[in-house]
């Protein structure tokens, strides 16, 4: 069995590397995977698969589609994939580790610098320019997304109701994705063509059926690695609530720990339902702090759903000040990234058939639709704190900045960390006025 567990396919690996070699190039990408998931997912495809030839393009796509498929940071999983293929799971584990360590604990020191000079007149004023800029991000995310999902009646209806059910009915993120999920498998039975999307453009080819005892084997794996895994998630999770009291990880391991499992489409999707609850639910930042978080997840290296690690920190100052903040961080960053970790490890060997089911296909593309109606109503939210202020009045110069900002980056003009680099300049130029 243990066999079973750390064994890796490698029959599409090229020229395979030393452990070694892999990881010096993992910590390398750790602290360079700015840009994104797009500009991340790029770099390992020229450097896994273009220069180094660790792996075969078609792995490398069909890695990334199973990625696409799963909950969770694509690119960072992606790269736990890459490392599975070339080292079974300890390559997964390093590979995936080191993608984000690196943003972790620049992103607690940022947090800190927030949670701790936020209202000091330079760092307010950097923190203020730089709003307008983050709702730029968001909304041409809707736009890049949308341009791509939304070319018909259907995934246009999903997205509206999406943005309708989460801006004026209290209905809970994680059933706007199940319900989304449902409706593409059941409306692509009616109308095949509805709902079609690339995520289909690089199918695995055609596996053969699995005999019996292969399915017995693949059961016992999955059984071994999923009791595994709840050890892993409840053990630490139980140590923290006994040791550290359950106010407030008892609500931070809730919490992101469903939306580890529900950040289909990425960390735009997810974050109407970590903002919801860390403001208006448990009240541990403000929604001012929380766009202050996204802008400083979009400029620092790793995935983007590291915004979570700037939340957990917030949740332990709100507590009991910086000590608890950074390991209520640490906390958060562990149950966020675990549960993908365990759908890499217990899902690599079946990525070939597991992208011949139409029905998973179908619902990601319905639960994608969907998301830029989320991702709207992010907006929505987030443009409350940043464009209006205390007393519901219009900012009109936040405005007029949000909108060049969104020209410029519609246009391709700047990359989104020099746009904040850009905020920053400007929040501090107008605090002279």
């Amino acid at each position: 069995m243990n066999d079973q567990i750390e064994k890796s396919p490698t029959a599409e690996t090229q020229t395979p590397p030393s452990f070694g070699e892999a990881a010096r190039y993992w910590i390398k990408l750790g602290f360079m995977s700015f840009g994104g998931p797009a500009g991340q997912i790029a770099m390992m495809q020229t450097e896994c698969v273009d220069k180094r030839g660790w792996l075969s393009q078609g792995a490398f796509l069909r890695g990334l589609n199973y990625s696409m498929l799963l909950p969770g940071p694509e690119a960072q999983q992606l790269a736990a994939y890459i490392g599975w293929r070339l080292h079974g799971v300890k390559g997964a584990l390093f590979a995936g580790t080191a993608f984000f360590i690196p943003g972790t604990f620049l992103m607690i020191f940022l947090a800190w610098v927030a949670a701790a000079h936020g209202d000091d007149g330079f760092v307010s004023a950097i923190f203020h320019g730089i709003k307008p800029v983050v709702i730029a991000i968001v909304i041409s995310a809707v736009y890049r997304i949308g341009k791509k999902t939304c070319n018909g009646i259907v995934p246009l209806a999903l997205a509206i109701g999406a943005f309708a059910a989460l801006q004026f009915t209290e209905t809970p993120f994680p059933v706007v994705v199940l319900v989304a999920g449902i409706a593409g498998v059941a409306i692509a039975k009616f109308k095949p063509d509805a709902l079609s999307s690339g995520h289909d453009d690089h199918a695995a080819p055609k596996a053969e059926t699995p005999g019996a005892s292969q399915t017995s084997g693949a059961l016992k794996r999955i059984i071994l690695i999923t009791a595994i895994f709840a050890v892993a998630l409840i053990g630490p999770s139980l140590l923290a609530i006994s040791v550290l009291g359950a106010e407030p990880f008892s609500d931070v391991i809730k919490l992101f720990t469903t939306a580890a499992f529900v950040t289909f489409g990425g960390a735009y999707a997810v974050l109407p339902f970590v903002a919801d609850a860390a403001v208006n639910t448990y009240g541990w930042l403000t929604g001012a702090e929380m766009i202050n978080g996204l802008a400083l997840a979009e400029t620092t290296p790793g995935p983007l759903i590291l915004v979570t690690t700037y939340v957990g920190f917030f949740a332990g100052w709100s507590a009991e000040g910086a000590v608890l903040g950074v390991i209520a961080a640490l906390v958060t960053t562990y149950v966020t990234f675990l549960p993908s970790f365990y759908l890499i490890i217990v899902g690599a060997p079946y990525v070939e058939s597991v992208q011949r089911f139409a029905w998973a296909r179908n619902a990601l593309s319905a639960i994608t639709a969907a998301v830029v109606g989320v991702i709207l109503s992010l907006a929505f939210f987030l443009g409350q704190a940043a464009l209006f202020d205390t007393a519901g009045d219009v900012q009109w110069l936040s405005v007029a900045a949000a909108v060049v900002a969104l020209g410029l980056l519609i246009s391709n003009r700047v990359s989104v960390p020099m746009l904040v680099a850009l905020g920053a300049a400007f929040g501090v130029a107008t605090s002279f006025i």
